[in-house]
């Protein structure tokens, strides 16, 4: 496993590192004990930075995080979110005794005194104009309740207004060979500020793992099945906000381009490093072999030129107009 810097928190992470939504809630049934093998397959293969939320699971997948330290001597830093437990998205929702509390809840389910990294879990685009908010986790900061914040956002324009927050640390962003706008301005902004970039979505919900197909069905609580349209939140959370079956076509020109011995989720991540200002990619996953796999991606070469240009070219011709002016 190689390590990047994370912005300005002197952390190196695993530039793989773990996103534990699909171990809360909303990718289907996933025992704990799954869930548990797949965190420790992780840190087994060098992870060090997991991302979750408190609302995967409702704190479910904060508890099981706090039982993989509890069990571990390793260090591992740990971000989490607050801000999508709203009924709804409005900027009043993120007041003062919200955050408090949000980030009271987070410490118990963690079992933490202080949190390593908190985001706002994608806020209304409003948000970001208002400095209050900021000025509110810069007093967390100060009480000692978390050491950095961060956001994860919906937008390149949110997260280039969250950027010219000086202690903001970090941004998650949507980034995959679907979803290739952040590369294009917001990376070398974030680069001279030195802000870190956490590549979320990276496998587009799985069709970058090479393995879906247009028969394939999903049970009804996974929100591959629920939020293809954007019923329960952004559309573009789901399959990088691509038609299915447009994405499927896509996965089948990108399948072509694989090297011998290298896997569709492994290109799909390797793809993602070629980025330098990229601090880390957090693909789920909710089985061991899953994870070791995804790890697997950060021992490859680098992807050759005409890769890149491949990729680069199917974007541009046939995904670029479905997504790169709405998010």
């Amino acid at each position: 496993m190689n390590y990047r810097a994370l912005g300005r928190t002197g952390w190196k992470v695993s530039e793989i590192s773990f996103g534990a939504w699909a171990i809360g809630g909303a990718w289907g049934s996933v025992r704990d004990e799954d869930s548990l093998g797949a965190l420790n397959q992780a840190i087994d293969s060098g992870v060090n930075f997991l991302d979750t939320a408190d609302v995967y699971g409702e704190g479910r997948s904060e508890r099981l995080i706090a039982q993989l330290k509890k069990s571990r001597k390793d260090e591992i830093m740990v971000a989490t979110k607050a801000g999508r437990r709203l009924p709804q998205q409005t900027v009043e929702g993120y007041s003062r005794e919200n955050l408090t509390a949000w980030v009271e809840d987070s410490l118990r389910n963690l079992a933490v005194d202080s949190l390593d990294l908190l985001q706002l879990h994608c806020p209304p685009t409003s948000a970001y104009y208002h400095p209050e908010i900021f000025g509110i986790l810069d007093d967390l900061a100060q009480a000692g309740k978390i050491r950095f914040y961060g956001v994860s956002v919906e937008r390149v324009e949110e997260a280039l207004k969250a950027i010219e927050y000086p202690n903001v640390q970090s941004v998650q962003i949507i980034f995959n060979c679907f979803r290739q706008r952040p590369a294009d301005l917001f990376f070398a902004q974030a680069k001279a500020k030195q802000v870190g970039i956490l590549a979320r979505v990276p496998l587009a919900s799985g069709l970058l793992a090479g393995k879906l197909r247009p028969e394939t069905q999903f049970p009804a609580n996974d929100h591959r099945n629920f939020n293809r349209q954007g019923q329960h939140f952004d559309v573009g959370e789901t399959f990088a906000g691509i038609d299915y079956q447009t994405a499927l076509e896509a996965v089948e020109q990108i399948r072509a381009l694989l090297p011998a011995g290298v896997s569709m989720s492994q290109f799909a991540l390797r793809w993602i490093l070629m980025f330098d200002a990229v601090s880390c990619a957090i693909p789920g996953g909710k089985r061991r072999e899953q994870v070791a796999e995804n790890c697997n991606a950060s021992a490859l070469p680098p992807l050759d030129r005409a890769a890149m240009t491949a990729i680069r070219n199917l974007y541009q011709s046939k995904l670029r107009p479905l997504v790169h002016q709405r998010w």
